[in-house]
């Protein structure tokens, strides 16, 4: 990942070092979740948490198929990750296709890199999903909270956030 910018952090201190590296393994986790969002019934147990992304290349034409956590946030669904190679195919006018354990579905997508818009929708994925924080390195204060400090250094570390809206 590269760094978005290098200024001092306006939150205060992180409390973890940021987002686990992506581990060797995690090519064949993926294929492993698109043939279980593939099964019929249980693709659609494992499509409440997973959707899978399928991304037309702008240059090549390929397409990409990759699963991903969501968070359902005012008629959308959020998706933080990295700034993925795969992500830059992402353009605002250009519909994708999605599949949550179902059919595929046209839908419309933007990709949010300020770090105002990432921070604040990381809090609210974080907030749904405990799994998805831990993994980008987003602790919680005594009350419950997701830290903004570390999502504002996951921001920093090259987090995105993708707002995609089913059509």
């Amino acid at each position: 990942m590269s760094e978005q910018t290098p200024e001092t952090n306006p939150y205060g201190t992180p409390t973890t070092s940021g987002p686990e590296p992506i581990r060797s393994y995690q090519g064949t986790v993926n294929k492993i979740v698109r043939t279980l969002l593939r099964v019929p019934i249980l693709g659609r147990q494992v499509g409440k948490r997973l959707v899978v992304l399928y991304v037309t290349g702008r240059k090549s034409g390929k397409v990409y198929d990759v699963p991903v956590a969501y968070t359902r946030h005012e008629g959308a669904l959020l998706v933080g990750t990295a700034k993925h190679p795969w992500v830059r195919n992402i353009r605002k006018d250009v519909p994708i296709q999605i599949s949550m354990g179902g059919p595929k579905i046209t839908a419309d997508a933007e990709v949010f890199e300020d770090a105002e818009s990432v921070v604040r929708l990381s809090t609210v994925i974080a907030l749904d999903n405990k799994q998805w924080a831990k993994f980008n390195g987003i602790g919680f204060d005594a009350a419950g909270q997701p830290n903004k400090a570390d999502a504002y250094q996951s921001w920093q570390q090259g987090a995105v956030v993708i707002s995609i809206t089913p059509r």
